[in-house]
């Protein structure tokens, strides 16, 4: 799988070429599915939110990119549907638009769904996250961002073998200082990013995507 994995969506010209360098044609050629999910475990987002989302009114780039198609894939809808039907509708489409939100909440979904075991053999899907939908693929996301109180612990699925502190001085609390005490507590590599920033990887490599700016923590 290619990740594209934001903060706060394809925010400017160069995440955008590295989107459509990541899915090799041009996104008017590229079917879409948006995964809002995210949005319910959060205790500032929800239907509203969830809604801006899905219908490209959000003013985090994402589903308004001119998509050659886009469907909503509802992970919490997926445990009651065979996976005779859904799972074709994810091999179908060439990218995955996941939303920010509760990253622990949006992990156990996945992983109730089904999605988490399908993703090792999506190699051709690139999968783009904004914030809770990028951090939902590091091994943490510290305890400072867990906001559901059904999360057992801060670990999420660890598709990446980094972590990310989204939002780099875009919120007051989110500061280089409090990034770096995040990156203590994590204790493994990890990466501080603002909103007009992005990480790609493919096949392994690793590449930070900017026109803003951003830190390595720890390495």
């Amino acid at each position: 799988m290619r990740l594209l994995l934001t903060s706060a969506g394809v925010t400017n010209p160069s995440i955008h070429d590295a989107l459509v360098g990541l899915l090799d044609k041009p996104i008017a050629e590229a079917r879409a599915l948006c995964i809002p999910t995210a949005q319910y475990g959060h205790p500032m987002c929800g239907p509203d939110s969830a809604w801006r989302f899905v219908s490209g009114r959000s003013h985090l780039p994402m589903c308004d990119l001119g998509w050659r198609s886009l469907g909503v894939l509802e992970l919490t809808a997926l445990p009651s549907i065979d996976e005779e039907r859904w799972v074709p509708w994810v091999r179908d489409a060439d990218v995955l638009l996941v939303a920010g939100g509760e990253a622990t909440y949006l992990c156990h979904w996945m992983r109730q769904s089904g999605l988490a075991d399908l993703l090792p053999s999506l190699r051709d899907t690139v999968w783009v996250g904004l914030s809770a939908g990028s951090m939902v693929l590091t091994p943490r996301i510290g305890a400072d961002f867990v906001e559901w109180p059904s999360a057992p612990d801060d670990r999420t699925l660890g598709v990446v073998d980094f972590s990310i502190f989204p939002h780099l001085d875009e919120v007051p609390e989110n500061t280089l200082a409090e990034a770096e005490r995040w990156a203590r507590e994590i204790a493994g590599p990890a990466y501080a990013i603002d909103d007009q920033t992005a990480i790609a990887v493919t096949d392994g490599t690793v590449e930070v995507v900017s026109e803003g700016h951003w830190k390595v923590l720890r390495s």
